[in-house]
């Protein structure tokens, strides 16, 4: 099972993420959870301390691994062709929740130094991940699909976008979902998260029939998340939380679909 997960900043598609992939180590399946968003912290929400979480190096800021991968000996030219099989061995951690963590990073902008490079090795490693292995992989990725490529995106067999109930998160979940559409993917679900009502499950609700959107499920706003985010906690060791019981039937529910 490979799962893409993307939205709005600040929604809590990280949450999502580690609790989806929890459930999924519970369960008996090798799991790797990707960070691919811009300001990882994934590593934190899987139970690894602030100062290891820290420690781990991104693979698109690694210089070392991306030259020992693309460099050739022309000035300017890199190779597009290369394997990444050992970088899942070599630089996935292994989280305290049973969950293998590898940070991936993301391109920060086209003159950052090995820009081209970099993005390469992000690309042949999801590809990698995507569509060569048989664990369940679960992307926490920024707002968009672009550094899946069309041809990993088809590879995907679900994208959950996570969006809260402002306008703003659900105009960027509506644009996720053309992105995710036109990109191929097979199931693309609308997930609610933080929802402390009803008058903004409503909201989340109208707004998907009235544009279109498959709305797949809620998570409900829990006091206990706030109170671990607040202490650098992981909130996957509150046994009794509302929100990771929601994430935990999530998880059923996407086994179901396959």
């Amino acid at each position: 099972m490979k799962i893409a997960i993307s939205g709005k900043g600040g929604v809590g598609k990280t949450l999502i993420s580690a609790g989806l992939a929890y459930h999924f180590v519970k369960n008996g399946l090798t799991t790797i959870a990707i960070d691919a968003d811009p300001s990882p912290n994934l590593a934190l929400t899987l139970g690894l301390s602030p100062k290891r979480s820290r420690q781990i190096v991104p693979v698109s800021e690694n210089k070392e691994l991306v030259e020992s991968k693309t460099s050739t000996e022309i000035s300017g030219v890199y190779r597009l062709t290369f394997t990444v099989d050992d970088i899942v061995r070599d630089f996935s951690v292994q989280t305290p929740y049973g969950v293998n963590l590898i940070v991936m990073g993301t391109v920060q902008s086209m003159g950052a130094g090995c820009t081209c490079a970099a993005n390469a090795v992000i690309r042949a490693l999801l590809r990698h991940l995507v569509v060569e292995r048989d664990e369940v992989v679960l992307v926490d990725m920024e707002a968009g699909v672009e550094h899946l490529g069309r041809g990993t995106a088809r590879q995907v067999d679900t994208m959950l976008i996570v969006t809260d109930s402002s306008i703003k998160s659900l105009e960027i979940a509506l644009h996720i979902n053309n992105l995710a559409r036109d990109a191929g993917i097979r199931q693309v679900f609308l997930m609610g998260n933080k929802v402390a009502d009803e008058d903004q499950r409503n909201a989340i609700k109208s707004f998907a029939e009235d544009n279109n959107l498959q709305l797949l499920d809620f998570v409900p706003f829990d006091e206990q998340v706030v109170k671990a985010e607040m202490h650098g906690e992981t909130p996957l060791k509150y046994k009794d939380s509302l929100a990771l019981k929601s994430i935990d039937e999530l998880g059923s529910k996407l086994a179901q679909l396959g």
